[in-house]
């Protein structure tokens, strides 16, 4: 992919383009920006052009030919999905002795590290950081620079402190990029020691444009509900999983329902029961959670008088009908709650117990 394929945001790919030509691009850098905006194709793509071996020029900057054996192999870790789950399978096949020990991490060329959350509470742990400490101050065997990519800034804490070493002392030689929905996230000496870049949303127009194109299976109206979901993130609308989408959002209903109508606990039983333990129940409970705290601020966006916002545009009426039935904290009391089941799932918590609490505790409010 060239530079030129990137949606969106020119200035900020401009800005480290040019840090790449004079040389100064920085020790550590912290890329933001919503879920989906491309924060991660857009580090894989900047690892590619640092050491790219046959660099290429696009609008008179360099640009990465894609395709020689820096690029090749940096690119493979491109579909990060499908490395993060060969790493988990890789994991999963050791003994449990060594499961234990074992962290996940992605490498597909020997000076690129790419750092995902560790399963199963999905955190980035001291484990992964000291791998990197232990590898940082090693002259890259293949690759100009060596580059270190924390896919979320979600950090367990002795993982974060442990990083600040790093990010004070630097070698020449290497960079750290921290993909972050919110660097807000990140302690505040971690923000100080760190360029820090953001991936702003595109145009709603552009986002539906880019979907006709490079969706052809969604008609118009799931076309125009995913434009809004994606909230101006390219990546995210054109791999949005809308009928996954619509299955959580189902679940996220029945806790409502049951707040706000008659109650059915045995429609919201059936329903928490089928979250289970394990990686894919975490994926999955981690979803509710944001589909749940999507439909809150719509419902909160229509009770404020801005219905032109929200993203559920295809529930307006409903969730308008739940507008009246709600005040604003009640509305802020889910929003607590939604963080104490998340709270719960780093502890291991049980997720159906924890759904079945929250949902009543809602009645309650």
């Amino acid at each position: 992919m060239s530079f030129r394929d990137f949606l969106g945001n020119e200035p900020t790919v401009r800005h480290l383009r040019e840090a790449i030509a004079a040389g100064r691009f920085p020790h550590a850098l912290i890329l933001g920006g919503p879920r989906g905006a491309g924060k991660y194709t857009l580090a894989i793509k900047l690892a590619q052009t640092i050491n790219c071996l046959d660099l290429k020029q696009a609008d008179g900057l360099p640009d990465a030919c894609g395709v020689c054996s820096n690029c090749a192999r940096i690119g493979e870790a491109a579909d990060l999905d499908a490395r993060f789950e060969e790493a988990v399978a890789a994991r999963d096949d050791l003994r449990e002795v060594d499961k234990k020990e074992t962290r996940i991490l992605i490498q597909t060329h020997p000076d690129i590290l790419v750092i995902p959350p560790d399963p199963p509470q999905l955190l980035i742990k001291v484990g992964q950081v000291r791998r990197l400490i232990r590898d940082i101050y090693r002259v890259p065997a293949e690759a100009r620079r060596a580059i270190y990519i924390f896919t979320s800034s979600a950090f367990m804490k002795e993982a974060a402190n442990s990083l600040l070493k790093v990010l004070e002392e630097p070698p020449e030689y290497a960079s750290i990029l921290i993909l972050a929905e919110n660097p807000g996230d990140l302690l505040p000496t971690i923000r100080s020691r760190a360029a820090i870049l953001r991936l702003g949303a595109l145009p709603l127009e552009q986002i539906e444009s880019v979907l006709a194109a490079k969706r052809p299976d969604l008609r118009p109206q799931q076309r125009a509900l995913v434009a809004h979901l994606a909230q101006g993130a390219a990546g995210q609308a054109i791999g949005f999983d809308l009928e996954g989408y619509l299955l959580s959002r189902a679940d996220a209903l029945t806790i409502l329902h049951t707040a706000l109508r008659e109650p059915d606990f045995s429609a919201l039983f059936r329903m928490t029961d089928t979250y289970r333990a394990g990686a894919e129940g975490q994926q999955k409970t981690k979803q509710l959670m944001r589909t749940l705290s999507s439909l809150l601020e719509d419902v909160l966006l229509i009770h404020s008088g801005a219905v032109q916002w929200i993203r559920n545009i295809d529930l307006e009426k409903e969730l308008a009908a739940m507008a009246q039935q709600v005040t604003l904290d009640w509305i802020e009391g889910a929003e607590r709650g939604i963080a104490q089941v998340e709270s719960g799932m780093r502890r291991n918590l049980l997720r159906s117990l924890s759904l079945d609490s929250f949902a009543t505790s809602l009645m309650r409010a």
